[in-house]
Order: structure tokens, then C-alpha cells, then sequence
């Protein structure tokens, strides 16, 4: 709550300096963390939360993708997009924290989970490799249908409010349905990194902590990264082997077959560089900022192209009463 309270009180763009210098700062914090779970647990907690840091640090990049996305498409006015985050991220902490006790119970009372956690991830990771660009498809998010049929939606920004009220009554406001978005897109996210830290380790604490880690950096990341992540085209191809790799992990365990975690831990790093730089040595021809993220702030504009908002109610022309 510092965070918004106090460094963030007032709507602004973060700008790629305060971006980095966040970014670093949670790092820091995660290796500290990390080295605690070293001295208090021992050797192999630690390297059981390093390695569930990295997976889940790796896989959130791909929410990266997806907010640009959700940004661009409802025009989310650049000085918004850190309190849309901000709440997205507590609501993922919270939600987390409810799948991974769900993940835990699983495990500890049918063991035989482990093997539908692991053929669920080869066959993402499968799918991954194949799949083509990601599209937002607004209409077909059940979460925002329910969202219209409970409350209006007005297709103006009105400041940073995600509810506001028009004549009395309660209508959100686009950004409510942009948070929305990002809590849905990272509950299926969550679907992946999740079983895939339960193959290092079965300790609730290590796979909850290291996922609160991964995800308070990953506002910051996006900040950072959201204007050149389209570069890193072959990362997907390097996902998709990790999480692959982890589905046979946990698949052979049926025949006692374990393989180290600092083997594990070495794979996935190597697999993540490797397909950092092999996008950069050998960038796309056809490259353009496929994703923009910065919108004119002068954005209190409406949005015309979102077909769900255009079906709730218009923005009148008095701005209504934020609350």
C-alpha cells in the first residue's frame, strides 16, 4: 500500500529510469529473501525458491505481452497503467495464494496429481510453441459479460476511478474493465507457473514466496520492458521448452526418476538466455513496435473500437461525479 499511498499518490507515466531503478530494487529484495530461505532452511530450500523465482519470473513475462495488448486496445491513458497494475497484482497475490492451497491439498492427498500436473504442462508447453499471436477478444471473457450485466459501463476515462456515478447511479468506468482483464489473463497464466513450481518443490511456503516475489517485480518489468519486449520473439520457443521440460519432469517420476533442482535450475537458464539472445542476434525483418504502449494523455477521450463498452452506457457530456 506504500507503494500507491506514497511513491505512487499521483496518476503519472513511469518513465523507463524509475522503471529500472524499481526493478532492481525488487530483485535485490527477492535475493535477500532468497538468501534468508538459505540460512533459515538450508541449501536445498534455497535453490528450490531460486529456481521457482526464475520459472515464475520467466512465465510472467508472457503477461507482459498480454498487458501491452489489453493497454493498447482500451487506449489506457499512460499515467493510469501503474494503478491498474498496482491492483492487478494484489488481486493475483490473493488469487495465488487460493490456487496454490488448492495445488498443495491435491498433491498431498492424490499423488497421482503430479502426473495430470505434468502432462497439463507438456501439453502447454506444446501448445505454446504452436500457438500464432496473441489477440484480445474482449466479447468472449465471461468475466467481463457478467461485469456488464451487473453494473453500466460508460466508454469515457474518468481520471484513475474505476467506479464513478452519472446521475445517481453507479457506473464503472473503462479502467474497471481493464483490471478485469488483467486479473482474468493472469489467472490463467497462473494455471502454468504454478504446477510447474509444484515440480520443485511440494513446500507451500517455498512455491507461494517465490511466486509473491516474481509477481511485486512484475509491474516494474512491464515498465521496462513493454516498449521492446516484441523484440524477444523467440522467448515463447524458450517457455515452451521450459515448461515442457518440467511436464516430462514430473511424468517420469512414475518410473522414480528425479532429476536434481540444480539441474533443473541450470536448464532453465541456460533455455531463457539462449532464447534472449537468439532474438536479438537474429531479430524479426519485419520489425515494428508491434505494441505501442504510451497513449496521449489527453486520453479522457472515448473509446469507440471496444465493442463491449460501446454497448454499455455512452459518456454523457458531463463528466458525471467520480467516486
Amino acid at each position: 500500500m506504500m507503494d500507491l499511498l506514497v511513491f505512487h499518490k499521483d496518476a503519472h507515466e513511469v518513465r523507463p529510469k524509475e522503471a529500472a531503478l524499481w526493478s532492481l530494487f525488487w530483485v535485490v529484495l527477492s535475493l535477500l529473501f532468497n538468501g534468508f530461505v538459505y540460512l533459515e532452511f538450508g541449501k536445498q530450500a534455497g535453490i528450490e525458491f531460486l529456481t521457482g523465482y526464475l520459472i515464475e519470473k520467466s512465465l510472467s513475462v508472457d503477461n507482459l505481452f498480454v498487458f501491452v495488448l489489453v493497454f493498447s486496445y482500451f487506449k489506457v491513458p499512460a499515467r493510469y497503467q501503474h494503478r491498474v497494475l498496482f491492483w492487478g497484482i494484489i488481486g493475483a497475490l490473493l488469487m495465488r495464494a487460493l490456487l496454490i492451497g488448492v495445488g498443495a491439498f491435491l498433491i498431498r492427498e492424490f499423488a497421482w496429481m503430479v502426473y495430470v500436473f505434468g502432462a497439463f504442462l507438456l501439453y502447454t508447453g506444446i501448445r505454446m510453441s504452436l500457438q500464432k499471436e496473441t489477440a484480445i477478444e474482449v466479447e468472449a471473457n465471461p468475466l467481463i459479460k457478467m461485469l456488464r450485466r451487473i453494473i453500466p459501463i460508460t466508454n469515457r476515462y474518468h481520471g484513475q476511478s474505476f467506479l464513478i456515478r452519472e446521475a445517481g447511479k453507479l457506473v464503472a468506468t473503462p479502467l474497471l474493465v481493464v483490471l478485469v482483464m488483467v486479473e482474468s489473463t493472469d489467472v490463467i497464466f497462473a494455471l502454468d507457473s504454478i504446477p510447474a513450481i509444484f515440480a520443485v518443490t511440494d513446500d507451500p511456503f517455498i512455491v507461494y514466496t517465490s511466486n509473491i516475489f516474481a509477481i511485486l517485480g512484475l509491474r516494474a518489468l512491464y515498465f521496462l520492458l513493454a516498449n521492446i519486449i516484441d523484440k524477444f520473439h523467440f522467448l515463447k520457443y524458450g517457455l515452451s521448452i521450459v515448461l515442457s521440460y518440467i511436464g516430462v519432469k514430473m511424468l517420469i517420476t512414475i518410473f522414480d526418476i528425479h532429476i536434481n533442482t540444480i539441474v533443473s535450475l541450470c536448464i532453465v537458464a541456460i533455455v531463457l538466455i539462449g532464447s534472449v539472445l537468439l532474438s536479438l542476434a537474429f531479430p524479426r525483418k519485419d520489425h515494428e513496435s508491434l505494441m505501442p504502449i504510451t497513449v496521449d494523455d489527453g486520453g479522457e477521450d472515448p473509446i469507440s473500437d471496444a465493442p463491449l463498452l460501446n454497448e454499455g452506457t455512452k459518456g454523457p457530456k458531463d463528466q458525471g461525479t467520480e467516486g
